[in-house]
């Protein structure tokens, strides 16, 4: 096995695992332990450091992956290219940090209802961000040098166990509010801390300039792609942080802990859909270097149609039984958001099932208007936000962030149809559609049990035979059949 297939199966392994975890500590494990005032300071204190790590980083994280191949020789330290990809950034970081302390009364005053609990932590942000960008761009040089598994680690299960540690630290009163944000700031640095250590060991840490370093590649052409992928970063980044931001500045951090706790739960929704677009994209790049239309048309369709399947059932299996989960938390103040979860898990439905129009966009010739359909995005986001925010709440953010993705999801599912004529809808779409409001309805009449355990187990049982069946009897979906008879050649007694 190669290192790109073993690093693939490394990161798709920790993905994963990363991602439940993920979904158990935010969803479960801290808000049973953080008040939603706390979580919403924390998972804001991470947004805006996030934004501001992407402004100075000017697009270099890219830059680092597209441009390390011209760079490459381990003999002579790359060229110089680990200063270059840390120097510029750096600059940046020194500018971006002048208009952050700044702009300090301006930015205060969008928290002024929360400033007990924020001012604290202002100038502590800058820190955040400095061992966030540090990261980053160590994260994408070790990309390019084919050793990504090991950054998946650190930040998808090594920060995410740490995390848990530093919520069990203060829920038992070990650690003070103000000790735990400063350790959970610190992790960042540790993160940072144990990148270089690996580097080190792997005799990659070339930190000596090199003036061959500006004969290689111009350093126009570096800055000229940084300022596209910055657009590009900064459009998605706006697209999943910013309704959290605006639900911070316009209601409180309490309110922010309750949305994001509802986001996370409605993220087991994307596992699926992660799944088939790591699979997409390679066949989809593939299908335009042949220029084989045909063949990705029926892959459009059949993408479409599994994660439909798989969409409604995890969407009704978790809508179904939103009150045993908020259960499992504890805390009856969270259970505001189970109206947003319902909305949010609606939004990357949508988006899912027809997440792979966007992999054809970015993977086509016209790849350019992916970056018009992601900036476009944003600023509906924006928009939507400002206004659904004040009058609905939380629930106004999670209808901005449903109907963002719908026009956006039509707009490039139109692009596609008129581009190149391919579209992925077809009868066996609705038939798989009545299937799941009808297995849906099915377990919504179950009666609610005095153990809620039961209920949700029973639930889960009618909905997963009700769905099965109809789907089986129906052929609404093929794959559902080749599995059905895989597992029955593998396990049924003979």
């Amino acid at each position: 096995m190669g290192i790109l297939q073993r690093q693939g199966l490394r990161n798709t392994v920790i993905s994963y695992v990363g991602l439940g975890l993920g979904f158990v500590n935010t969803a479960f494990v801290l808000p049973r332990l953080l008040a939603p005032d706390e979580i919403g300071l924390t998972r804001t204190l991470v947004q805006i450091a996030t934004i501001y790590a992407q402004v100075a980083a000017l697009g270099f994280g890219s830059v680092g992956i597209r441009f390390f191949p011209y760079f490459r020789n381990r003999e002579t330290g790359h060229h110089g290219f680990l200063p270059l990809l840390l120097g510029l950034p750096m600059l940046g970081f020194g500018v971006v940090t002048a208009l952050y302390l700044l702009g300090r009364p301006l930015v205060l005053r969008q928290y002024e209802h929360e400033s007990a609990l924020f001012n604290p932590y202002y100038f502590w942000v800058v820190l955040l961000a400095f061992f966030t960008l540090l990261y980053s761009l160590l994260e994408s040089y070790l990309r390019a040098l084919y050793h990504s598994s090991f950054t998946a680690f650190v930040q998808d299960i090594g920060q995410r166990v740490l995390t848990i540690i530093l919520a069990v630290l203060y829920g038992k009163g070990l650690l003070s509010f103000h000790e735990f944000v400063l350790a959970f700031i610190s992790l960042y640095a540790f993160n940072v801390l144990v990148t270089v250590l690996y580097l080190l060991y792997i005799g990659e840490l070339h930190l000596r300039p090199n003036a061959a370093v500006l004969r290689v590649q111009p350093l126009k052409t570096l800055v000229g792609y940084g300022g596209f992928a910055l657009l590009s970063n900064m459009s998605g980044l706006i697209i999943t942080s910013i309704d959290t931001l605006m639900v911070g500045a316009q209601i409180n951090f309490a309110a922010t802990g309750v949305y994001t706790t509802a986001a996370y739960i409605s993220t087991a929704l994307v596992i699926p859909f992660r799944a088939l677009n790591k699979i997409a994209f390679p066949l989809l790049a593939d299908y335009w270097k042949q220029q084989d239309l045909t063949r990705m048309a029926d892959f459009y369709r059949r993408a479409t149609r599994l994660g439909t399947v798989l969409g409604c059932y995890l969407a009704l299996g978790i809508g179904l039984n939103l009150d045993f989960i908020y259960g499992l938390i504890g805390k009856p103040e969270y259970a505001a958001g189970a109206v947003s979860v319902l909305l949010l898990m609606a939004g990357r439905l949508i988006d899912g099932i027809t997440g792979v129009n966007g992999l054809i966009v970015v993977t086509s010739p016209r790849y350019r208007f992916d970056l018009i359909f992601n900036l476009s995005l944003a600023v509906i986001t924006v928009v939507l936000n400002l206004v659904l925010i004040p009058p609905m709440g939380i629930t106004g953010a999670a209808l901005a962030t449903l109907l963002a993705m719908t026009a956006i999801n039509i707009a490039r599912t139109w692009f596609v149809w008129y581009a190149y004529r391919m579209q992925p809808f077809s009868m066996r779409i609705l038939l798989v559609l009545g299937i799941a409001a009808a297995a849906g309805l099915a377990a919504w009449l179950v009666p609610t049990l005095p153990s809620a355990f039961l209920t949700m187990v029973l639930r889960s049982a009618v909905l997963t035979g009700t769905y099965g069946g109809l789907l089986l009897l129906t052929n609404a979906e093929p794959e559902v059949i080749q599995l059905w008879q895989k597992t029955r050649s593998r396990f049924w007694l003979k």
